[in-house]
């Protein structure tokens, strides 16, 4: 089966095997499946410009008339030299233009479809897997990893540097989408203008307030008990690509917060006086103190448990895991809503 494993992508499309003249590049981070589509592009032309050797086709015309990439890909260039044919995302069936390149591979070009998350029994994902001339490339959301080597190369080439602690920091605040981390990474250096150095500083007022307000979204709505406030928060990040296993991580850091609080109060110390050693920003004290005083240190213990394993599957897994980060969420809240109820 030509299927690879999301962490094999980038070694795989850099080495591609001549024998996949058709590759599938799906997934929820758009914008990472349009990186990976337009430097598999480019590596397979002479000439990116040019309109002959890197054709760019729409997904939606070729789901209305599933001929028309058949015939491009047996077109034979005037000048002769490679070819590629790069066809956009759509949201429309494009199995019925893809099977018969799969039976009968273009040999003068390579296909380079582009798709959203697409589910394991997804007809077209299925065919493109299980054909041996296709390769369906899956692209998640970055892990931290990845996002710490998107830093190192942009603040490199703007010349400048930043330490391990500002790195980790902006890593934490950027989502899993790869134009948007770019963007605000972009945005980011514009700020720092001729400083030489990116500091924590510069980076809490750039990143940190929009995307520390958003990723708290769901990591109060679960130990406050929100549902609808949790699904609506889900529902935003997951769509700006933000992996599972990062939004799992913010979840996890303040249940570990509010433990070491919870034991804090258990041992006589007041609510108020743990939540203020944790320094959050002020819009999101009351709503801490009220999950405080909701939550058991037993109940905390078992949130701990639950999200650390749901950490590690999403990890391993991008499919499961971000199912199991629905469930374990989605648990979680119902626990704070009884618990908030005093039950």
């Amino acid at each position: 089966m030509a299927s690879i494993k999301a962490h094999e992508a980038d070694r795989a499309l850099a080495r591609l095997d001549p024998a996949y003249r058709l590759v599938l590049i799906y997934g929820p981070d758009a914008g990472l499946v349009s990186e990976r589509a337009a430097a598999l592009a480019r590596a397979h032309v002479d000439d990116p410009q040019d309109a002959f050797q890197l054709v760019r086709m729409s997904g939606d015309e070729i789901a209305g008339d599933p001929l028309k990439l058949v015939d491009e890909a047996n077109t034979i260039g005037m000048f002769g030299g490679r070819r590629a044919i790069r066809v956009s995302p759509t949201a429309k069936m494009l199995l019925a233009a893809v099977e018969p390149l799969l039976a009968t591979p273009s040999q003068d070009a390579i296909v380079i479809v582009e798709a959203g998350d697409l589910q394991r029994t997804n007809p077209l994902r299925t065919a493109c897997e299980r054909a041996r001339t296709a390769l369906a490339v899956p692209c998640y959301g970055d892990a931290a990893r990845d996002l710490g080597t998107i830093i190192d190369e942009m603040v490199r080439a703007a010349g400048k540097s930043i330490d391990r602690t500002s790195r980790d920091l902006l890593a934490g605040l950027l989502g899993g989408d790869r134009q948007t981390s770019r963007r605000e990474i972009e945005k980011l250096l514009l700020y720092v203008g001729d400083d030489p150095t990116i500091g924590q500083a510069h980076i809490e007022a750039v990143v940190g307030d929009t995307a520390q307000r958003e990723q708290a979204m769901p990591v109060d709505a679960v130990f406050a008990g929100k549902l609808p406030v949790l699904d609506l928060a889900q529902a935003k990040l997951a769509s700006e690509g933000l992996d599972a296993g990062v939004m799992l991580g913010a979840v996890l850091r303040h249940a570990l917060a509010l433990l070491k609080a919870r034991q804090g109060v258990d041992a006589g110390r007041s609510a108020r006086d743990m939540v203020a050693a944790m320094r959050l920003p002020y819009p999101r004290i009351a709503t801490t103190e009220a999950a405080l005083s909701a939550w058991s240190t037993a109940k905390l213990m078992e949130a701990v448990t639950l999200l650390g394993n749901a950490t590690l599957a999403a990890r391993r897994d991008g499919d499961l895991g971000r199912a199991g980060a629905t469930r374990a969420l989605w648990t979680l809240a119902r626990l704070g809503r009884v618990a908030g109820r005093g039950d």
